[in-house]
């Protein structure tokens, strides 16, 4: 029989890329749902309701192994402070309720692996460089994903191997990180935010899948990965290499703080701060990344 991958947050942008690659590769596919939703002749839905803390049992029940994806999206709506407790709670309470049903039946997974992001190293600039081995920063971005980490460590002491996936700023075609900005770019007005020197390490949507699928096949992998290609790419030179895409070169002054921290307030930080990281540890367990070039990624991101 095929072995089972239980994704939540399946039906988002990442979720909807790994679903097609696990398939490709073999592996029978489930969803966690908010709703109903008819099954296809490759993924079968379950619902879950995170908040009532709700769940058909049967999605875990019958899982090999689990990859948690699900979270509300921490760039969507400004930070306040409810926003902030939604924001945390749905990775918590999410991770919380797989882990109920884990312990209640005594539920063995060949592994859980859970997303997490290179905002645990917190939202700061400078020129060091962030390891796995670095410990977390103690701001908003930083609590999150040492909550987000806590809730899949405590499924690592069912004695389940587990796997945490600290990913950069996801490029992919018609969504991700790229869809945000390719409407200003497109119309020749981008530029460079704040000083331009914050670091954006990024990542490809398929590479980030296939760190996900190794994570499934290498029994060696455990703990957590940075998932990020660590060329040093700043916000001035992403902006540039987007514009140079597009066939023009900025002409535009950059965009000052003030003006951003007034539209985003507090979440201003995502876009005006940013931190260099190493992906020396995936890269020694064999794993190789196929895009790593950001001009030719981008191209692929927007056909051109």
């Amino acid at each position: 029989m095929k072995k089972n991958v239980l994704l939540t947050g399946g039906t988002g942008f990442v979720g909807k890329y790994l679903t097609q690659l696990l398939i490709e590769q073999g592996f029978s596919v489930s969803i966690l749902s908010r709703s109903k939703r008819t099954n296809t002749e490759d993924v079968f839905y379950y619902t879950w309701d995170v908040q009532k803390q709700t769940i058909e049992k049967e999605a875990v029940l019958q899982a090999d192994y689990v990859i948690h994806l699900a979270g509300a999206n921490i760039g969507e709506k400004k930070w306040t402070k409810a926003r902030k407790e939604e924001i945390l709670s749905s990775r918590e309470l999410s991770a919380q309720l797989i882990y109920s049903v884990l312990k209640k039946y005594d539920k063995k997974l060949d592994a859980f692996i859970s997303a997490s992001a290179i905002g645990i190293y917190g939202a700061i600039n400078g020129e060091e460089i962030c390891t796995e081995e670095m410990k977390p920063a103690n701001d908003f971005l930083g609590l999150t994903c040492q909550k987000w980490e806590a809730s899949a460590d405590r499924i690592g002491e069912l004695g389940i191997r587990t796997v945490k996936v600290r990913t950069g700023l996801v490029l992919g075609k018609n969504d991700g990180f790229l869809n945000k900005l390719t409407p200003i770019f497109k119309l020749k007005l981008g530029s460079a935010l704040g000083s331009g020197k914050q670091y954006m390490p990024w990542i490809y949507v398929n590479d980030l899948c296939g760190i996900y699928l190794a994570a499934i096949k290498n029994p060696q992998m455990q703990g957590a990965y940075n998932a990020a290609i660590d060329d040093n790419t700043t916000n001035a030179s992403f902006s540039k290499t987007l514009a140079k895409v597009y066939g023009y070169k900025i002409w535009l002054p950059h965009v000052p703080a003030f003006l951003i921290k007034m539209v985003l307030g507090e979440m201003a930080l995502l876009v005006l701060t940013g931190r260099r990281v190493s992906s020396d540890k995936i890269k020694q367990l064999g794993f190789h990344f196929r895009h790593e070039n950001l001009e030719e990624t981008v191209r692929v991101c927007l056909d051109k």
